[in-house]
């Protein structure tokens, strides 16, 4: 079984996002058609897929507090929002388990009859993934994202080398991870944004007018936006379609992938992302130590005389 929240009482009233994984992320519930850009991207589901959807919507029949409120099957993947309207006799995995075993019951006939050829004896993964919604915003963030997963699927197909993580990115001295259009470090113009804490509003409007006016000139910003500064100059340029570097403190996970417009900018060749150190799942307050070198890992970014290696 996956991590659960320590202390959540699974049987109660409460909406989670359910995610279950295929077995060894065999493509078996349906294909993307479309490209996700010139053609609308949809999921295409094969009669597994359907059974899927079929054996999810059937829930309700059998703990009628539980509702299944949207759902998107991807090839290897499902997605689904569920609530739990009013408390339920059994744990919420209880549930699952008796879903992944109707899926599964689907799974074996359709092997039987020769539609899918595999040796494994189950459809899913050991365990599922939950995420509690419990905080303004985020149901409808979860829902945007669930509906959007095709478009993003055929769109990282088209492009897979702009969502890709590279490790031993070397800039100088320095030795990164990088999700994101790696050629952006070959451009011919890279700015570093640093900004004093000190600013004003109106100077950092100012400094903000004239970073913009070196982006429409062709440069590529590059800083950690640790200040405030540095935040609304790196916003505002990211947010008017302008290639950036983003330099971060925590490192990418093994499955990373960017979220919301990160995801199209990345798709665009218009954002690269550097990290120098390793993922962590906790939240960390940034130290001062590690401000001070990424500023100057952004320094030595922009400066003429690095070289690049991967």
């Amino acid at each position: 079984m996956k991590r659960r929240r320590i202390g959540h009482d699974y049987r109660s009233r409460c909406i989670y996002m359910i995610t279950l994984v295929v077995e060894g992320h065999r493509p078996l519930l349906g294909t993307i058609i479309g490209d996700g850009m010139s053609q609308p991207a949809k999921m295409k589901r094969s009669p597994l897929g359907d059974a899927v959807v079929k054996a999810l919507l059937n829930i309700p029949q059998f703990y009628p507090s539980v509702e299944i409120w949207t759902q998107q099957v991807m090839p290897d993947h499902l997605h689904a929002i569920i609530f739990v309207k009013e408390a339920i006799p059994v744990h919420l995995g209880t549930i699952i388990n008796g879903f992944k075993v109707a899926c599964n019951r689907e799974y074996r006939l359709l092997k039987d009859k020769g539609d899918i050829t595999s040796d494994d004896t189950a459809l899913w993964e050991q365990g599922y993934n939950d995420r509690i919604l419990d905080h303004e915003g985020q149901l409808q963030r979860m829902k945007d994202y669930i509906h959007d997963n095709p478009r993003r699927r055929a769109i990282k197909s088209s492009h897979p080398e702009y969502f890709k993580v590279r490790h031993n990115v070397k800039v100088g001295d320095f030795t990164f991870a990088a999700q994101g259009n790696i050629f952006l470090l070959d451009a011919p113009c890279l700015l570093q944004v640093q900004c004093s804490q000190r600013l004003t509003p109106e100077q950092i409007k100012e400094l903000c007018q004239q970073f913009i006016a070196k982006a429409m000139d062709g440069a590529v910003l590059v800083s950690p936006s640790i200040s405030p500064g540095e935040k609304e100059i790196m916003k505002t340029a990211f947010g008017m379609g302008f290639p950036v570097i983003v330099l971060q403190e925590n490192g990418f996970a093994p499955l990373a992938k960017p979220g919301g417009q990160r995801f199209d900018a990345c798709a665009q060749g218009k954002l690269l992302m550097l990290a120098p150190w390793q993922h962590h799942n906790d939240r960390r307050t940034i130290k001062r130590n590690q401000c001070l070198m990424l500023n100057e890992m952004a320094r030595v970014i922009c400066s003429q005389e690095h070289g690049v290696s991967t």
